[in-house]
């Protein structure tokens, strides 16, 4: 059921990282995303893929991590993700991606919560320097890295505290807390 992903589908920065996503899977999560609606059907989002335990360093080492936790520098040695989708737009079929890159996003997640895994948007990327060290042709933007794995992690979903503030927060335990906002204070009528 569509509800269950969704509740399922959480932003998990901790994984077993010797858990290895395989090609063949990450190929699935694409092939997901390829059959997504794209404005104009121009579809612009191209993917670079990685689950080599190199190739994985060179990316983890150019993104930042949990904003709102400011003494955590991220996933250690053994809990990092095992795989990566990192989502391009080609500028060269259009300037302005517009909504596709998170349409493609949540899908590709979507997905990978059915096969057992979690994964975790990230849009604070060094991408210059990512995009070096890739070699990748200039016409391609990086927009956003999703990293993959089997996540090691407990994320809670619960309504905002009394003085409303949204931030995420980990407990001693290291379960990690998302505030949301009620129904009722989202529609409007």
């Amino acid at each position: 059921m569509i509800k269950d992903l969704v509740l399922k589908n959480r932003s998990y920065r901790r994984f077993e990282e010797n858990t290895l996503v395989d090609m063949e899977t990450l190929h699935e999560l694409v092939e997901l995303a390829r059959n997504c609606p794209s404005a104009a059907n121009l579809q612009p989002i191209k993917y670079y893929l990685s689950n080599s335990a190199d190739l994985n360093d060179v990316i983890f080492s150019t993104l930042a991590w949990a904003g709102y936790l400011k003494e955590w520098k991220g996933p250690k040695a053994g809990e990092r993700p095992s795989a990566y989708i990192i989502i391009l737009g080609d500028s060269r079929i259009k300037a302005d991606f517009g909504i596709d890159p998170g349409i493609v996003a949540q899908t590709m997640l979507l997905g990978a919560v059915e096969k057992g895994l979690g994964g975790c948007m990230i849009a604070s990327v060094r991408r210059q320097e990512l995009h070096q060290a890739l070699n990748l042709p200039a016409e391609l933007e990086i927009i956003l890295v999703i990293a993959l794995g089997k996540p090691v992690e407990t994320v809670i979903l619960e309504d905002l505290p009394a003085d409303g503030s949204i931030r995420y927060y980990r407990d001693e335990q290291a379960v990690h807390h998302v505030p949301k906002r009620s129904l009722q204070e989202l529609i409007v009528s």
